[in-house]
């Protein structure tokens, strides 16, 4: 695998977590740049863990998680997009005061909800004998890279619409959800 490969595949693998990105900008009204590195920093390090696993379990485990790995992708996405839908709908002091500082089991639980998918590429990089350690450093940064601009952009555009940012960055987390939902289910993958 070439490098033009790994880093067409570590943008592919980092799109999900680029657009959860993008929601949480637009949904936060306090973002700063650190929230934004935190971001890309979890969804970065989660992107680059999750084809290790998969790599060191390989065959034993993999058709079990590529049975189920949607329904907890969609599940999780769904369960927190929700979530940030509801923001709305609170009053507004209460708005304000849920709305500020990173949420450490919600970012784990986005963290690993985007990554699920890089799991199944590490099981593929076992089975073609390919070495893992550049690959998960190339599709850690990248992650890493796409997040933090993904928060940057989101609160450009929160700052648009500030009014609607929970209902606009729940209904892409649920979208997304949806999305990885129908493609394996209908359209194989």
């Amino acid at each position: 695998m070439g490098i033009l490969e790994i880093l067409l595949l570590a943008v592919s693998l980092a799109m999900d977590a680029f657009a959860v990105s993008v929601s949480k900008g637009v949904a936060s009204k306090t973002v700063q740049k650190k929230d934004a590195f935190i971001y890309g920093v979890s969804f970065g390090v989660f992107q680059a863990l999750m084809p290790v696993i998969g790599f060191f379990t390989g065959r034993l485990f993999s058709e079990y998680i590529k049975a189920v790995d949607h329904f907890i992708a969609f599940f999780l996405l769904s369960v927190i997009g929700i979530n940030m839908i509801g923001e709305y709908f609170k009053k507004e002091e209460e708005r304000e005061e849920t709305s500020t500082g990173i949420k450490l089991g919600e970012l784990l639980l986005l963290s690993v909800a985007t990554s699920i998918d890089a799991l199944a590429v590490g099981v593929t990089f076992a089975f073609l004998d390919i070495g893992i350690w550049f690959p998960v450093t190339v599709i850690g940064v990248v992650t890493f890279i796409l997040s933090f601009l993904g928060v940057a952009l989101g609160r450009k555009i929160g700052e648009k619409a500030e009014k609607y940012a929970s209902i606009l960055g729940g209904g892409i987390l649920i979208f997304l959800g949806f999305k990885i939902l129908i493609q394996h289910l209908f359209l194989g993958g």
